[in-house]
């Protein structure tokens, strides 16, 4: 078995990337943040720590569950103050009691329950003083218990006391039982395959495993109980290659210089620190906060201006987050963006398209990968087009389609191919000569059918409201010079399609966007259209895929929106990220908001864009209170000595308090608090889950 099921896509993997695997293993790495031991002990650690099942959006990696409602907080200079001022009280009762200041009127039901005899010397005087004792044990007892319930003795000890010690010092974990320690397989085992295991688990205590040889090797395991592959195929090719069994197909078994932290176990990735503020629900303030597949499975929108954090914080974390998973076998990623963005080194992908870049590689197909002429055009009609409302008074997108139909049909036929950039310029603005040879090649070639598709689309060009100019006009944005390598439909290049997405294939696509901006919204929304359409015809919808676009100004249109509302049933989701909706149409801003199941507002947001998102996120109903409070005044001597001592002991004056409780229907954040109570490197992040489980808007540090 010398792979996960997977297969080299054709023309996916550049030369610099190693297409085998070394003889000799890479020095195995241990997760972040975990020290380097030879023997494997760090990576056992991290290994074997508790990932409980926790709310959307959560780091599971070792969290302690938190209760769900917040308890009462009392400040602590009132609670000490109070707890001793109710101690001392108790000690001076106590001492008036036995000592008989206040008289012996207490000692009548000890004297009404024991004989006479007994306190006469004539009878036993041991009975009477175990009964002495006991009776005031009893009111000790009684008066210990009221001072402690007024001076919230029990909540003094839970703050400060030895269950507060626990919580500061957590004492280890014990070792799991051998049925449930992940470090032996035992799975495997109990399938009947106690030699991989024990190799698994050999190569684990020697320090020759890493996070991703186990996803990986996981992965291939749930193969085999899917029934893609043989569990004889598993068991010798564990047997030999130990924890470099089942490769990716580029032989490469981790990424260089990784900066985020990751949890290859549950596919997780940490973005930041849920904040301890009260606006956030009291399970989530204070824990991690990690996006997965099953989150970015419904899709992520981030909105925020330039320098707020969107590329840094989000799109590299999780870039390198799925080009992990995708050495595991478990996802395939394409992340655009700008060339120059950041977007990770070349060397953690197997394929880098540089557009417009003389060194590049790979290229791009113009018609992604399909030999349809009718698919070709719908996604080069949504690429050239989509964006424009109206391309045409008169027209819509359908049209666009038709004429790219009419064109690409006929011109597959005679050539086997599909039109070059200048080839489809030419046709497009209805060029004689180009026209007429493709007339003559159909008619020497007897297709009748096709000739009248031609037929028809020289007569639409004769109309002044023809589409086909706004087409050409397009097209002529990528018929330039610093593009001419690129898009060839010959055969001479090595274009890359996103049809290789059936496999566990890392992209960066870098686009031109400096000097060529229009072009680049071009491309990018190629890209789109061209990965909605290819994952929803894979083949096997078990891998995750996922579009990453750093820069989604320009890209958002109707088509896209459909497109992306369809990810979540083909197990793939997008991440797009913008400045200010402003660069969305109006219409499209609510429709978008409502596709993308995860939803971040970062910091510096414009009030505009944060009445967007308030809206979306919608109101809730809260509890509200209106206390009013009048003071007591004490006309006794008596009275008045209760009072002070009730406000020493509880910190506030005596009153009578009436309250009014009303529920009200508020926004969850309003758009004055998303443009200005979001403090700098933080975002309001709301999720939702494949399985449709939601996460309130939370405001996450994510610099933390």
């Amino acid at each position: 078995m010398d792979g996960d099921g997977t297969k080299d896509a054709r023309a996916t993997h550049a030369n610099p990337v190693p297409r085998a695997r070394s003889a000799v293993p890479p020095k195995p790495s241990v997760p972040p943040g975990l020290p380097p031991l030879p023997d494997g002990s760090a990576f056992l650690t991290w290994l074997r720590t508790r990932r409980p099942e926790a709310l959307p959006g959560v780091w599971r990696f070792g969290h302690v569950p938190r209760r769900d409602e917040e308890p009462e907080q009392i400040p602590a200079r009132q609670l000490l103050s109070g707890a001793v001022v109710a101690f001392l009280v108790g000690w001076l009762l106590w001492s008036l009691l036995y000592n008989s200041y206040l008289g012996d009127w207490w000692l009548v039901p000890l004297l009404a329950l024991t004989p006479d005899a007994w306190r006469t010397g004539s009878g036993d005087a041991t009975a009477y003083n175990i009964a002495s004792l006991t009776y005031y044990a009893v009111i000790a007892g009684g008066i210990m218990i009221t001072v402690g319930r007024l001076g919230r003795w029990a909540e003094v000890w839970r703050r400060y006391g030895p269950p507060a010690w626990r919580k500061a010092v957590p004492a280890p974990e014990r070792p799991p039982a051998p049925e449930q320690d992940p470090a032996v397989w035992p799975h495997l085992r109990a399938a009947g395959a106690d030699d991989a295991a024990d190799r698994l688990a050999a190569e684990a205590r020697a320090g020759l495993m890493r996070d991703v040889d186990h996803a990986r090797i996981t992965r291939a395991w749930q193969g085999v109980r899917s029934g893609r592959h043989s569990l004889a195929s598993f068991r010798s090719a564990v047997v030999k290659d130990g924890a470099a069994a089942c490769p990716h197909p580029s032989g490469v078994r981790d990424l260089p210089g990784r900066f985020a932290r990751h949890d290859l176990v549950t596919g997780q990735v940490r973005l930041g620190t849920t904040a301890d503020d009260p606006r956030n629900p009291y399970a989530y303030r204070g824990t991690g906060l990690a996006l997965g597949p099953d989150l970015l499975g419904t899709s992520l929108l981030a909105v925020g201006p330039a320098g707020s954090g969107k590329t840094a914080t989000v799109v590299q974390p999780l870039a390198e987050s799925l080009c992990l998973q995708a050495l595991a076998g478990r996802a395939g990623v394409v992340v655009v963006g700008a060339a120059g963005a950041g977007l990770g080194p070349a060397d953690a992908y197997d394929v880098v398209v540089r557009i417009a870049h003389p060194d590049s590689v790979y290229d791009l197909d113009l018609y992604g990968g399909t030999t349809d002429p009718d698919e070709a055009a719908v996604i080069l009609a949504e690429a050239l087009v989509g964006d424009l409302a109206d391309p045409h008074p008169g027209s819509d997108g359908r049209r666009s389609t038709t004429v790219l139909a009419q064109l690409l049909g006929p011109f597959r036929a005679v050539h086997d191919r599909f039109p070059s950039v200048p080839e489809l310029r030419q046709l497009l603005d209805g060029t004689p000569g180009p026209l007429a040879a493709l007339r003559k090649a159909l008619q020497d070639t007897g297709q009748e059918s096709l000739l009248r598709e031609l037929d028809a689309r020289e007569r639409q060009m004769a109309h002044p409201g023809d589409v086909g100019t706004v087409l050409a006009d397009r097209i002529a944005l990528l018929d330039r010079p610093a593009f001419a390598r690129f898009f060839d439909t010959s055969g001479q290049s090595r274009p890359f399609s996103l049809k290789a997405l059936d496999h566990p294939v890392r992209v960066r696509i870098d686009l031109p966007a400096r000097g060529h901006a229009d072009a680049s919204r071009i491309l990018a929304r190629l890209v789109l259209a061209q990965f909605t359409a290819s994952v929803a015809v894979r083949e096997d919808r078990s891998l995750f895929a996922c579009l990453l676009l750093d820069d989604a100004t320009g890209l958002v249109t109707p088509e896209s929106v459909r497109g992306i509302q369809r990810l979540r049933s083909a197990n793939a989701g997008a991440v797009l990220t913008l400045r200010t909706l402003d660069d969305v149409p109006r219409p499209l801003r609510g429709p978008l908001l409502g596709a993308a199941g995860c939803r971040m507002a970062l910091s510096g947001l414009t009030p505009r864009d944060g009445q967007d998102f308030a809206e979306v996120w919608g109101k809730e109903w809260t509890e509200t209170r209106d206390v009013t409070d009048r003071q007591i005044i004490a006309e006794t001597p008596a009275g008045k000595a209760v009072h002070a001592l009730r406000r020493v002991i509880t910190g506030k004056a005596p009153t009578a308090r009436a309250v009014t409780v009303r529920q009200v229907e508020r926004e969850r954040w309003s758009a004055s608090e998303l443009a200005h109570g979001v403090p700098p490197g933080h975002a309001v992040l709301s999720l939702t889950t494949v399985k449709g489980e939601h996460a309130p808007p939370l405001l996450v540090d994510l610099g933390d």
